[in-house]
């Protein structure tokens, strides 16, 4: 199963947070990643398990 066959549960994105400015983070389901616009990182969700480690995310512009 590749990672844009699993469903990620909106519920839980309401949960969450930007670990390092603790704000909103928004849901980008075309590159299965969670943003935070605050940060300027974006969070990868691998098999559906959001991966919340500053080390792990991607920079943006």
């Amino acid at each position: 199963m590749s990672n844009s066959e699993h469903v990620f549960d909106r519920h839980m994105l309401e949960a969450l947070i930007c670990p390092q400015t603790h704000t909103t983070l928004h849901y980008d389901a075309e590159r299965q990643e969670l943003v935070s616009k605050a940060a300027s990182l974006a969070f990868p969700i691998r098999n559906g398990i959001p991966v919340m480690l500053v080390d792990e995310a991607r920079e943006i512009d």
